[in-house]
């Protein structure tokens, strides 16, 4: 992370059986969308929001405030620092690798964030041992980690040389498909459908290049705002209507045509 202005998150070390990796974690993305406040639309100044009891009708000040769970609708358990004290919590400063598993063994949907982990002076050859054996080997390593206050569920891999930290959902905490499937019981799919799915995703199939795709409403997003700046007035345009197709093998079969009518960018 030499030369770059972003602050470490969070510091510590990586457990690896008896090896101990000295390392530093820095946020791998960030968001590039564009963000509002609510102004007075009358004057333009931003809107302050206060912590209101509707009850009381008063504001409140932090101190006088307490973290509240909602056990029933309604109902309120609050709980102080004393209160938190007492419900054991792990700590440390450990990124404690738990096993290795293949990634293909690891479905997206339990992953969230990314982080960098960097180094510290001193563990460089401990870090790359770690980073070459996980591709030689093609493995991930799948651990826990405290950051503020939660133990999160994490897997370390690696990426261009570097180590990344991701965090993991719980097992818990993802949501069964259940209702979404509930209604494909009884689809049955012809032959010639699956067919020209087949066709259509054929067609598609090139390899990935991030770097081909980019935020369009953003980009446009940011020119209207520029425009809006300038004193400009920006028009809404046209929102063309395509002509929906009547069949599903009808929508198959215009877009694989469509998809081999395209010219695709040399890779």
């Amino acid at each position: 992370m030499t030369g770059e202005a972003v602050r470490y998150l969070w510091s510590g070390y990586i457990t690896f059986g008896l090896v101990t990796i000295p390392v530093n974690m820095f946020p791998a993305t960030e968001s590039k969308s564009v963000a509002f406040n609510y102004v007075h639309a009358q004057c333009g100044t931003p809107l302050k929001y206060d912590r209101v009891c509707p009850k009381c009708n008063a504001v409140i000040a932090w101190q006088d405030v307490s973290r509240g769970y909602e056990y029933e609708k309604g109902k309120w358990v609050t709980l102080d620092e004393n209160d938190l004290r007492s419900v054991p919590f792990p700590k440390g400063k450990n990124i404690d690798i738990i096993q290795f598993v293949d990634l293909s063994e690891i479905d997206p949907i339990y992953f969230d964030k990314s982080y960098y982990l960097a180094p510290e002076e001193g563990a460089e050859k401990a870090y790359a041992l770690l980073t070459q054996v996980m591709q030689l080997t093609n493995r991930i390593a799948v651990a826990k980690i405290v950051i503020k206050t939660r133990q999160r569920l994490c897997c370390v891999r690696h990426f261009q040389r570097a180590l990344i930290l991701e965090t993991m959902f719980y097992p818990d905490e993802i949501r069964k498909p259940d209702d979404v499937v509930a209604g494909l019981t009884n689809i049955t799919l012809r032959p010639n459908e699956l067919r020209m799915a087949q066709q259509l995703v054929d067609a598609m199939t090139e390899s990935f290049r991030p770097e081909a795709h980019e935020d369009e409403y953003r980009k446009a997003l940011i020119s209207l705002i520029e425009s809006k700046v300038s004193g400009i007035k920006v028009e809404p345009p046209p929102t063309p209507q395509p002509e929906e197709p009547k069949s599903l093998i009808e929508a198959l079969k215009a877009s694989v045509e469509t998809a081999k009518a395209k010219t695709r960018p040399a890779t």
